[in-house]
């Protein structure tokens, strides 16, 4: 099986893959100051949670690259940080990750290390933990798949949103390398056609069968026993409530899955998880209106037309059958008890 690499570091320069060209063309863009990460982020060149997450982190090693003077460049790593959390407002996995790196630096600093190399090895170290992470949620959500089953996801959780492996994608993937048949419905996610440009782009890629389907027909295909389970990513979860933060659509498959009475899983990182804040704090982004007024740059209304564009809805615990993690699975009401891993 082989997969897209989403970003890499070398030379001192940060490659991020640009997804806004998939399928049809695989170009990586090469950003060599924290802005250009920081624009790439805000563009969705790269997007997905813990993508832009370690996105993030090398931005801030890219801040801290030729600094002669400690405090200034330490000054300097904190205001790249503040521009880099201003990219998106609601994936919890851009802030923590600038968290972990700011902290880095006040201790590379208060120890007299070199902070490049301390922030560059952090760097490096989430990037990889990613992996792994992606990979234990894989196991995990793979024995809730039965053999011969058809999944519908949603979006795209893979290796694109990710540093690797995936996470709602990870879970299909780790059944079908466990030996399971499976075959994947990919709604393809208005407006920016996340599912059938990018899930569907890794699906061909690892050769696990897939069909896409329009976001207005999984209501019609669970009320024919045509799915079997929902598995998809998170963006942010709320530990205190339950509630799921994730791509706009979530919320109506959920309703529809809990009529049918099909599993609705949700596969998040602990990264993902949110242990202070209630639905009402949370920001959810509104993008432009030329996404859902166009497609492939194409206007596709009349001119002067309007849009409202949410990028993320909330779906609330009782609609979700179990959240999936590198810890185990969980309940939403038992997200708490997570707590006592996040300093890991």
């Amino acid at each position: 099986m082989q997969e897209p690499k989403t970003l890499y570091w070398e030379g001192g320069t940060l490659y991020i893959l640009d997804q806004r060209l998939l399928p049809h063309r695989e170009k990586y863009l090469r950003c060599t100051s924290y802005r250009q990460v920081a624009r790439a982020i805000k563009d969705m060149a790269v997007r997905g949670a813990p993508a832009i997450g370690v996105a993030a982190a090398y931005g801030l090693v890219l801040a801290a690259r030729g600094g002669a003077k400690p405090d200034k460049t330490l000054e300097k790593v904190r205001k790249a940080a503040e521009a880099l959390r201003s990219t998106r407002p609601t994936a919890v996995n851009l802030f923590w990750a600038i968290d972990r790196m700011v902290s880095v630096a006040d201790w590379a600093v208060s120890k007299g290390l070199d902070l490049y190399q301390a922030l560059l090895q952090e760097a490096n170290r989430l990037m990889e933990q990613d992996v792994e992470t992606n990979k234990r949620i894989g196991e995990y959500g793979a024995r809730l798949i039965p053999d011969g089953a058809t999944v519908m996801t949603y979006c795209n959780a893979g290796a694109l949103a990710t540093a690797g492996y995936g996470t709602a994608i990870g879970v299909i993937r780790a059944a079908v390398e466990g030996g399971k048949k499976l075959s994947v419905l990919v709604p393809e996610t208005r407006p920016r056609l996340q599912g059938a440009r990018l899930t569907a782009f890794e699906l061909s890629r690892l050769g696990i069968p897939y069909r896409i389907i329009t976001d207005n027909m999984a209501a019609m295909l669970m009320s024919r026993g045509q799915v079997s389970c929902i598995v998809v990513g998170a963006d942010r979860v709320l530990a205190r409530t339950g509630h799921v933060i994730n791509k706009i659509g979530t919320l109506s498959l959920a309703i529809s899955a809990r009529y049918f009475n099909v599993p609705l899983y949700v596969a998040a990182p602990l990264s993902s998880i949110d242990f202070e804040s209630t639905p009402e704090m949370v920001k959810i982004e509104e993008r432009g209106e030329e996404e859902v007024l166009r497609v492939a740059g194409k206007l596709i209304a009349p001119k002067g037309s309007r849009a409202v564009n949410l990028a993320f809805d909330i779906t609330p615990p009782e609609l979700v059958t179990s959240i999936i993690t590198e810890w185990g699975v969980y309940e939403p009401s038992g997200l708490a008890s997570l707590r006592r891993y996040s300093t890991t």
